[in-house]
Protein backbone atom coordinates (compact mmCIF):
# COMPACT_ATOMS: atom_id res chain seq x y z
CA UNK A 1 0.00 0.00 0.00
CA UNK A 2 2.87 2.78 1.14
CA UNK A 3 4.51 1.49 -2.38
CA UNK A 4 1.51 2.71 -4.30
CA UNK A 5 1.28 5.83 -2.52
CA UNK A 6 5.04 6.38 -2.61
CA UNK A 7 5.54 5.76 -6.42
CA UNK A 8 2.31 7.89 -7.24
CA UNK A 9 3.57 10.57 -5.33
CA UNK A 10 7.28 10.10 -7.40
CA UNK A 11 5.26 9.58 -10.74
CA UNK A 12 3.49 12.96 -10.39
CA UNK A 13 5.73 15.37 -9.34
CA UNK A 14 9.08 13.82 -11.67
CA UNK A 15 6.88 15.38 -14.93
CA UNK A 16 7.65 19.13 -13.42
CA UNK A 17 10.54 18.76 -10.84
CA UNK A 18 12.90 15.69 -12.32
CA UNK A 19 15.44 14.53 -9.80
CA UNK A 20 13.93 17.00 -6.93
CA UNK A 21 10.80 14.14 -7.12
CA UNK A 22 13.02 11.53 -4.98
CA UNK A 23 13.48 13.78 -2.06
CA UNK A 24 9.45 14.95 -2.60
CA UNK A 25 8.64 11.67 -2.00
CA UNK A 26 10.87 10.70 0.00
CA UNK A 27 9.83 13.48 2.70
CA UNK A 28 5.70 12.22 1.26
CA UNK A 29 6.57 8.48 3.15
CA UNK A 30 8.40 9.26 5.78
CA UNK A 31 5.28 12.18 6.89
CA UNK A 32 2.89 9.31 5.65
CA UNK A 33 4.18 6.39 7.79
CA UNK A 34 4.97 8.77 10.98
CA UNK A 35 1.54 10.29 11.20
CA UNK A 36 -0.03 6.59 11.18
CA UNK A 37 1.92 5.77 13.85
CA UNK A 38 1.53 8.78 15.65
CA UNK A 39 -2.26 8.52 15.34
CA UNK A 40 -1.83 4.58 16.48
CA UNK A 41 -0.13 5.45 19.60
CA UNK A 42 -2.25 8.14 20.74
CA UNK A 43 -5.24 6.10 20.32
CA UNK A 44 -3.61 3.40 22.61
CA UNK A 45 -2.26 5.82 25.01
CA UNK A 46 -6.00 7.72 24.98
CA UNK A 47 -7.10 4.10 25.66
CA UNK A 48 -5.02 3.07 28.51
CA UNK A 49 -5.37 6.48 29.98
CA UNK A 50 -9.57 6.30 30.12
CA UNK A 51 -8.76 2.07 31.57
CA UNK A 52 -6.58 3.45 34.28
CA UNK A 53 -3.27 1.99 33.06
CA UNK A 54 -0.34 3.42 33.73
CA UNK A 55 1.76 2.12 30.92
CA UNK A 56 4.23 4.91 30.57
CA UNK A 57 4.96 8.14 31.01
CA UNK A 58 4.52 11.17 28.66
CA UNK A 59 8.46 11.92 28.36
CA UNK A 60 8.75 8.11 27.56
CA UNK A 61 6.02 7.82 25.31
CA UNK A 62 8.12 11.30 23.59
CA UNK A 63 10.82 9.46 23.68
CA UNK A 64 10.01 6.56 22.02
CA UNK A 65 8.29 8.59 19.64
CA UNK A 66 11.54 9.91 18.20
CA UNK A 67 13.18 6.69 18.50
CA UNK A 68 10.40 5.13 15.94
CA UNK A 69 10.55 8.46 14.25
CA UNK A 70 14.43 7.84 13.68
CA UNK A 71 13.95 3.80 12.71
CA UNK A 72 11.01 5.20 10.38
CA UNK A 73 13.14 7.69 8.19
CA UNK A 74 16.43 5.38 7.97
CA UNK A 75 13.97 2.31 6.73
CA UNK A 76 12.13 4.56 4.21
CA UNK A 77 15.77 6.17 3.15
CA UNK A 78 17.49 3.05 2.55
CA UNK A 79 14.26 1.10 0.98
CA UNK A 80 13.28 3.75 -1.61
CA UNK A 81 16.56 4.68 -2.97
CA UNK A 82 18.45 2.42 -5.84
CA UNK A 83 17.06 -1.13 -7.50
CA UNK A 84 13.49 -1.37 -5.26
CA UNK A 85 12.31 2.06 -6.63
CA UNK A 86 13.22 1.03 -10.15
CA UNK A 87 11.58 -2.42 -9.52
CA UNK A 88 8.60 -0.40 -7.82
CA UNK A 89 7.73 1.44 -10.79
CA UNK A 90 8.45 -0.76 -13.27
CA UNK A 91 5.76 -3.56 -11.51
CA UNK A 92 2.92 -1.26 -10.12
CA UNK A 93 0.34 -0.01 -12.44
CA UNK A 94 -0.25 3.58 -12.56
CA UNK A 95 -3.69 4.75 -10.53
CA UNK A 96 -5.17 8.07 -10.88
CA UNK A 97 -5.23 8.78 -7.16
CA UNK A 98 -5.45 11.95 -6.32
CA UNK A 99 -2.53 13.65 -5.60
CA UNK A 100 -4.67 16.34 -2.93
CA UNK A 101 -6.33 13.26 -1.42
CA UNK A 102 -2.77 11.45 -1.00
CA UNK A 103 -1.44 14.64 0.94
CA UNK A 104 -4.14 15.15 3.20
CA UNK A 105 -4.32 11.46 4.26
CA UNK A 106 -0.86 12.25 6.55
CA UNK A 107 -2.47 15.77 7.27
CA UNK A 108 -5.87 13.78 8.65
CA UNK A 109 -3.59 11.23 10.70
CA UNK A 110 -1.89 14.07 12.63
CA UNK A 111 -5.16 16.07 13.02
CA UNK A 112 -6.79 12.38 15.08
CA UNK A 113 -3.39 11.70 16.40
CA UNK A 114 -3.91 15.84 18.01
CA UNK A 115 -7.32 14.99 19.51
CA UNK A 116 -6.26 12.04 20.91
CA UNK A 117 -3.83 13.87 22.63
CA UNK A 118 -6.22 16.17 24.04
CA UNK A 119 -8.39 13.34 25.55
Amino acid sequence: MLDRYYITVFNHYKKTLGKRSLAIALVYINFLEVSFVLALATFFMAFAKQMKMDLMSATKFWVLMVLILLFIIAKNWMRYNGKKRIILNAKLKRTDISIYLLWLLPVGCFLIAFILLRV
